[in-house]
C-alpha cells in the first residue's frame, strides 16, 4: 500500500522524539500500520530551520508557515505539537476540513475547545488522535476507550502532571519548602519559567477533563473542573501527614455519584499504601476503577520526548489501519457513540463528599480542643485521627492536626470559618482533602 503522509506542526521536544521514532522503527510500525508512515514535511520556528535542518538531514521540506504543511498535497495525516490555542485551533480546524485526520498532544486545546474540534471530524469523517495529550507516553485514552469498554467506570484518580509530582517528592524527601523544591525543578528542566498552569493544577484540570469525558460519557467540560494547585502546601504539612501514614499528592479526581459527576484536582492525602502513592518524581499514573474489572493502574513517563511521541505514532499507526474504513465502524473520539453522550451535572464543589485533613495553630491551653470538636460535632462532623506536637520553647501555641470521617464540603467550610473565628485559633486552618482510593 502507499504510505501515510505525515507533516509535522512543530519540530521541537516532542515533534523531534516522534521523528526519531519513525525514523528508528520504520519497518517495525510498517508491519504493524500495514503500511509506511513517512513526514514530508514539517513547519518550524524561524530560529529553529537549521537545527531541523541538521536533524531531519534534508528528508523531509522545512518551512516557517504551518499552513502551507496542512494545505499540501503530499500531506495525508496533520499532526500538531504546537501547544497553545492559536494559530493551532484554526489549522486543526483546517485540517479536518479537507478531510485530513489530525493527530495532536495538545491537552488545553482538547479542554477548551475539544467538543467543537471532534464535531468538526465527525462531519467530515476523519479522525483526531490525542494520546498524547494525556499523561505522556502512558496509553490511558486507549485504555479507558477500549480495553475497559464493558465497564461502568465508577471513578479514576491519577497524577498527571510530571512538574508538580517532582516538587512533591522533593519536598517529602529533601524536606523543601515548596519555593526551593520548584526552583531546583527548573533548574532540572522540568518546570518552565512560567509555572503557573502546572503549580496552579491547570495543566492537570485539562487532562482531567478528556479523561472524565471519556470515562463517563460526558462532554470536554474543564470550565466546571475545581482546580487547586500546591503553591500554599508546606513541608510541615508533607511530614504531618507522613506520620499519620499518608502521602500528599496532586491528584486529578472524576468520579460518578448519586448526585451528578465529581470534576476535580487538588493537593490529596492517600493512604502510603497505596501503589499511587509511592509514583515520584516526574512519573505519572492513573488509578481506574470499573466495576467489572475493579482498580487497574497504569503508569509510567508522564512526558519527554519519546515517551510522548511514542503516543504519537500510536495514533498514527490507528490511522493507517483505519483509513479507508468506514467511519461509523471507527471507536468513538469520546468512547461512547457521538448521539449518546450527555450532558450529566457536574457537582460544584461545595457538594462533594471525602475525608479531610485540619491543620490548626492553637493556644496550648485546657478547653481549646474541646471548642474545635464542639463545632465539628455541629456540622456532624466526626473525627477520625489526632495528632498534637509539643510546644517549641518559649511558644504558647501548637500544631494540632485531625483527620475527619467522610463528610460534605459545605459542612467543613462552615466548620472551618467558625473555628477561624476563635481566639485561640490563629488562622487561617489548613485544609486538605483525602481520599482512600478504595472501592
Amino acid at each position: 500500500m502507499t504510505p501515510i503522509r505525515v507533516g509535522l506542526l512543530g519540530l521541537g521536544i516532542v515533534g523531534g522524539g516522534t521523528w526519531s521514532i519513525l525514523e528508528r522503527n520504520r519497518e517495525e510500525i510498517a508491519r504493524r500500520a500495514g503500511r509506511e508512515i513517512v513526514v514530508t514535511r514539517a513547519a518550524v520556528r524561524p530560529q529553529d530551520l537549521e537545527r531541523a535542518a541538521l536533524r531531519t538531514g534534508g528528508r523531509i521540506q522545512l518551512g516557517t508557515d504551518p499552513l502551507q504543511v496542512v494545505e499540501a498535497g503530499d500531506v495525508d495525516v496533520v499532526v500538531e505539537l504546537m501547544g497553545g490555542y492559536e494559530p493551532a485551533k484554526t489549522l486543526v480546524l483546517r485540517a479536518l476540513a479537507l478531510g485530513k485526520p489530525v493527530v495532536t498532544a495538545n491537552k488545553a486545546l482538547l479542554a477548551l475547545h475539544g467538543n467543537e474540534i471532534f464535531a468538526s471530524a465527525l462531519q467530515h469523517g476523519v479522525m483526531v488522535g490525542f494520546e498524547a495529550a494525556v499523561a505522556g507516553g502512558i496509553p490511558i485514552i486507549k485504555a479507558l476507550r477500549e480495553g475497559l469498554t464493558a465497564n461502568r467506570i465508577q471513578w479514576l484518580a491519577g497524577i498527571i502532571n510530571g512538574t508538580s509530582n517532582f516538587i512533591l517528592t522533593q519536598m517529602r524527601d529533601q524536606g523543601m519548602g515548596f519555593a526551593e523544591a520548584l526552583q531546583q525543578a527548573q533548574v532540572l528542566g522540568y518546570a518552565e519559567a512560567d509555572p503557573t498552569f502546572d503549580v496552579e493544577g491547570v495543566d492537570a484540570a485539562h487532562k482531567l477533563s478528556l479523561l472524565a469525558a471519556i470515562a463517563f460519557g460526558i462532554p470536554v467540560q474543564f470550565e466546571r473542573a475545581h482546580v487547586e494547585g500546591i503553591t500554599k502546601l508546606t513541608a510541615e504539612d508533607i511530614r504531618y501527614a507522613e506520620e499519620l501514614g499518608y502521602r500528599i499528592k496532586l491528584l486529578g479526581i472524576a468520579k460518578r455519584t448519586e448526585q451528578g459527576i465529581e470534576l476535580r484536582v487538588h493537593p490529596t492525602l492517600i493512604p502510603e499504601r497505596r501503589l499511587i502513592a509511592n509514583v515520584d518524581g516526574v512519573m505519572n499514573a492513573v488509578l481506574v476503577h470499573g466495576d467489572a474489572v475493579g482498580s487497574t493502574l497504569y503508569y509510567g513517563a508522564g512526558a519527554g520526548a519519546e515517551p510522548t511521541g511514542s503516543a504519537v505514532v500510536a495514533d498514527l499507526v490507528d490511522i493507517a489501519r483505519m483509513t479507508g474504513s468506514d467511519p461509523g465502524h471507527r471507536v468513538p473520539h469520546l468512547a461512547f457513540q457521538p448521539d449518546q453522550v450527555r450532558d450529566e451535572v457536574v457537582l460544584p464543589v461545595a457538594e462533594i463528599e471525602t475525608a479531610y485533613y485540619l491543620r490548626l495553630r492553637a493556644t496550648d491551653r485546657p478547653g481549646v480542643l474541646a471548642e474545635v470538636t464542639r463545632i465539628l460535632a455541629q456540622q456532624n462532623i466526626s473525627i477520625e485521627a489526632m495528632l498534637q506536637k509539643e510546644p517549641g520553647a518559649g511558644e504558647e501555641r501548637v500544631d494540632v492536626i485531625m483527620l475527619t470521617h467522610v463528610t460534605r464540603e459545605r459542612a467543613i467550610d462552615a466548620a472551618i470559618a467558625e473555628i477561624e473565628g476563635l481566639e485561640s485559633i490563629s488562622a487561617p486552618v489548613v485544609r486538605l482533602r483525602l481520599e482512600t482510593l478504595s472501592s
